[in-house]
């Protein structure tokens, strides 16, 4: 049977068209020789993710983005065709990460630990993950704070290599120069005024010496006059202060009655003191006894009769 050239053309057109759909799909990471289970993930913002992007487990792809779709709320629904060769735990998170500094996203799965398996279809958990760019911001404030200390610090360096500055460091050195000479010179003056007066210097040392030990015997006298002080306070303090302070206050409130009996009328003293009759008699009698002195100095026979050999006329 002869074919014709008509059919030939169509057979290979057809041939070649399945093979453009084959190759499309496979470039967009369908596998069209087995098979693969659905899996959906619902995210606030796939900025960057498109479709048949990675589906990656440690690296290692395992499927691909195969469909998005924007919900009225923002929300997208994204669905991943995985391989059917690999089982999904039902608590898997698929992570939307970032792949490189230019934004370009895909699906990480990490996977769980439970025995049960997700089944086609099935929707996981989802999550985001920070672009690179923006984990690298703090990473690029610092590079910007750096290169402006670097700005000051080179700044610094060419007002350093001026020439009226290295004139200035110049002079400075200079400066530096005459002066440690000048300290020289008066580090050997002060050589050779210690040289010359190192006898004055041994004599006062010596005195210091002495000096230091009359402090250290004065110190024994005083901690001594000390201990005696000590001694005597704890005396002081164990002594019956309070009794004697109470004899003195009873002694004080006796002499107050006895010069209050003294003041009154009553007893002796106190009419001694104050009634002037009494004082009076007391003067009377005092006078009449000096009379009676004076006469029996004057007429002592008077009062006085005596015999050396006990004879003599008796009178009345």
């Amino acid at each position: 049977m002869k074919i014709s050239n008509e059919t030939k053309i169509g057979a290979l057109t057809c041939i070649v068209i399945a093979m453009l759909i084959l190759g499309y799909s496979f470039l967009k990471g369908n596998d069209v020789f087995s098979g693969s289970n659905k899996y959906y993930a619902i995210y606030k913002s796939v900025d960057g993710l498109t479709v048949s992007k990675p589906v990656l487990v440690n690296g290692f792809q395992i499927g691909h983005v195969s469909k998005m779709q924007l919900h009225e709320d923002g929300r997208t629904t994204v669905e991943f065709k995985i391989k059917s060769e690999y089982n999904i735990p039902v608590n898997t998170l698929a992570k939307l990460v970032s792949t490189d500094l230019l934004g370009s996203k895909a699906i990480v799965f990490l996977l769980g630990d439970s025995k049960q398996y997700a089944e086609n279809k099935d929707t996981l958990r989802a999550d985001i993950q920070g672009s690179l760019a923006e984990s690298l911001q703090p990473i690029q404030t610092k590079a910007e704070n750096l290169m402006t200390k670097l700005d000051s610090s080179l700044a610094s360096i060419n007002a350093i290599l001026n020439p009226n500055f290295q004139k200035n460091v110049d002079r400075s050195f200079a400066s530096i120069a005459n002066s440690l000479q000048t300290l020289e010179g008066t580090t050997k003056k002060i050589d050779a005024l210690v040289g010359s007066q190192s006898t004055h210097i041994d004599g006062i040392l010596a005195n210091a010496e002495t000096v230091s030990g009359n402090l250290k015997v004065t110190s024994v006298g005083l901690n001594k006059v000390t201990d005696n002080f000590q001694k005597f306070s704890g005396d002081l303090a164990n002594g019956n202060i309070q009794q004697t302070l109470d004899n003195a206050n009873k002694a004080v409130s006796e002499l107050q009655q006895t010069i209050a009996s003294m003041n009154s009328t009553k007893g002796s003293l106190g009419l001694l003191v104050n009634d002037d009759k009494l004082y009076k008699n007391l003067q009377s009698a005092s006078d009449n006894l000096n009379l009676l002195f004076i006469d029996l100095k004057a007429n002592p026979k008077r009062y006085v009769h005596f015999s050396v050999f006990g004879g003599g006329s008796k009178k009345d």
